[in-house]
């Protein structure tokens, strides 16, 4: 292709590819972890966003690459041009020894054609034959001397072209150089950007995260939320039925959460359900573990070292147990159960134990952040069980499971991963009922853990309306805004705060209100119903509708969640990630 062409193709390709104004644009048995399972949100929200930029990094990638391939094609056309001129000037260095030649060959050209005139070289000749032949000379050697100046003249012009033509490819490539020099730049400025966004954002959330495990922290110290089922505290905050009434007028909203925190291994009200419905301590153990043997162990001569306070305020100091006798001063299930929800519970606890010690922690708490102990032994129906399950431990290739347990899940059992902890193979989600869930009915009615009295509530709890966790439409309106403004600006997140916990640059309702006006979003000043969507299979909300003054809007149920646990006021919580709303 000839030069010229390939450069005004380049140029067209140029201004296709980037036209003016292109913008890129080891925890407990039953330890409260929600604050992992809130980091475990933030990171999946991280992710999010790096994969909503992918696909402007592939494109700016791309572009790249086609800016690449066209600048090695002016390499080409940069060769060629550095060619033709070499040519150009070996052409005019050629002219240059022809001067004397076209000089002579125009004035002997002038002269045969001017001054040898017919008749001298007729009188100058003897005979007819000679005339003739001095005559065809003659004209012989006056074509061939018109012939060198016209070629003389015509490798002149040829000249005189090319180098016309040459100087306008050298402009035109200095100027696609330019335009793709600026261009490049602009991409790199496209991609510095984007990547500072990402930045930004990891930034922005990582300072989210601290402060919501700051609000987290200090919302659960003061929930009450049950250890065990073993534990004597009290349901729900504000219980649905009977209602109690927060006092206020109008639409009343309380967010229910189905089970409490951790969700993983043992249900122990979901045992008692099944053991009650006439399964083995094996069913049980099978319905909330997987990939697990029962290995019968040596625990009797195996010892386990007690130090610490118990939840009840008793100190052991350095005592020492052989682990069977360390389970029988365990109190972390209601001795009053059926025997086999007992038995599974007793397995569970001696391989908790067992892991641990076989990963070399010989000293353990006497409360919750591991398991409870007492100085006192627990009941005989509990010694019965784990005499009758003595040195039964579940096992993983070998070794000892962390068998995680906890009072209520909600109707599901879920694996490790799920709630942001370390994967495992043992652990799993699963439905938790006596009959499949595909409704909200379904799960309430089929629920094995259903009776327990932290089966489906509102946490947290206000003493100005009657100590009871319900909202009213300009509370959720507020919580609304807040999910709206992050969702429009990420980087508005650190100020979103709940605004009664006295947290620095918190944006109270009113300039969330604005800020969204800033952005061309209507706020809520009032709520009038708020709709949610599950995933019964897995149990997991997965969207809220808000409608009110401000529209309707739907947001996922794990980026709500987050920031209603942010701003909700009190110690107003969803404890975990299957939640209803009720509204009275």
């Amino acid at each position: 292709m000839p030069a010229r062409k390939i450069v005004a193709l380049l140029l067209v390709l140029t201004l296709t590819l980037f036209p003016l104004g292109m913008t890129a644009q080891t925890a407990s048995a039953d330890q409260l972890d929600d604050i992992n399972q809130q980091l475990a949100s933030l990171t999946d929200q991280l992710n999010k966003s790096v994969a909503a930029t992918q696909p402007l990094q592939s494109q700016l990638d791309s572009e790249q690459k086609q800016i690449a391939n066209i600048k090695s094609q002016i390499v080409g056309v940069e060769s060629d041009i550095t060619l033709k001129k070499k040519q150009i000037a070996g052409g005019y260095s050629n002219l240059a020894q022809k001067e004397k030649i076209i000089s002579a060959t125009i004035r002997d050209f002038y002269v045969n054609s001017y001054y040898d005139l017919p008749l001298l070289t007729f009188f100058s000749q003897a005979t007819m034959d000679d005339v003739t032949n001095t005559l065809a000379y003659q004209h012989a050697q006056t074509e061939q001397d018109k012939a060198i100046i016209t070629n003389i003249a015509l490798t002149i012009n040829d000249l005189q072209s090319e180098k016309t033509q040459l100087q306008q490819e050298e402009s035109w490539l200095s100027d696609t150089q330019t335009k793709l020099d600026a261009d490049t730049a602009k991409l790199n400025t496209v991609i510095t950007g984007a990547q500072a966004y990402q930045t930004q954002l990891s930034n922005q959330i990582a300072s989210l995260t601290q402060q919501q495990e700051q609000l987290v922290a200090q919302k659960q110290a003061s929930l009450g939320l049950p250890t065990t089922a073993y534990t004597t505290s009290g349901g729900c905050a504000s219980d649905l039925n009977p209602y109690k009434d927060p006092g206020f007028g109008g639409t009343k909203f309380g967010f229910f959460t189905y089970g409490v925190p951790n969700r993983v291994g043992l249900n122990q009200y979901g045992a008692k359900g099944r053991a009650e419905a006439g399964q083995s301590y094996n069913d049980i153990l099978n319905a909330y573990y997987a990939n697990f043997q029962i290995t019968t162990m040596s625990t009797s001569s195996t010892n386990v070292t007690v130090n610490g306070t118990n939840d009840s305020g008793e100190t052991f100091s350095n005592q020492t147990f052989t682990v069977e006798d360390y389970l029988k001063h365990i109190y972390e299930m209601p001795s009053g159960w059926p025997a086999e929800a007992l038995k599974s519970q007793a397995i569970a606890a001696r391989s908790y134990v067992m892991h641990a010690i076989t990963n070399g922690q010989t000293t353990v708490l006497p409360n919750t952040q591991f398991q409870e102990v007492k100085t006192e032994l627990n009941a005989q129906p509990w010694i019965d069980a784990v005499n009758a399950t003595a040195g039964q431990v579940m096992t993983s290739g070998g070794q000892p499971i962390e068998a995680w347990f906890s009072s209520t899940h909600g109707g599901y059992t879920h694996a490790s991963s799920d709630i942001g902890w370390s994967s495992t193979s043992y652990t799993k989600t699963a439905q938790d009922a006596s009959g499949s869930i595909n409704s909200w009915s379904d799960l309430n009615n089929n629920a094995y853990d259903k009776e327990s009295p932290w089966f489906y509530c509102d946490w947290g709890s206000r003493s100005q309306y009657n100590g009871t966790a319900w909202m009213n439409s300009s509370d959720v309106a507020d919580i609304a805004n807040v999910v709206l403004l992050s969702q429009t600006d990420a980087s508005t997140t650190p100020h979103l705060s709940q605004t009664d916990k006295g947290i620095p640059d918190t944006w109270s309702s009113d300039q969330v209100q604005q800020e969204l006006k800033n952005r061309g979003v209507t706020p809520y000043t009032s709520v009038s119903n708020v709709t949610v969507s599950a995933d019964f299979g897995s149990g997991n909300t997965t969207t809220v509708t808000v409608n009110g003054d401000g529209g309707s809007h739907s947001f996922s149920g794990s980026n709500f969640k987050t920031l209603f646990d942010l701003r909700a006021p009190a110690n107003i919580q969803i404890v975990g990630p299957l939640f209803n709303v009720e509204i009275k």
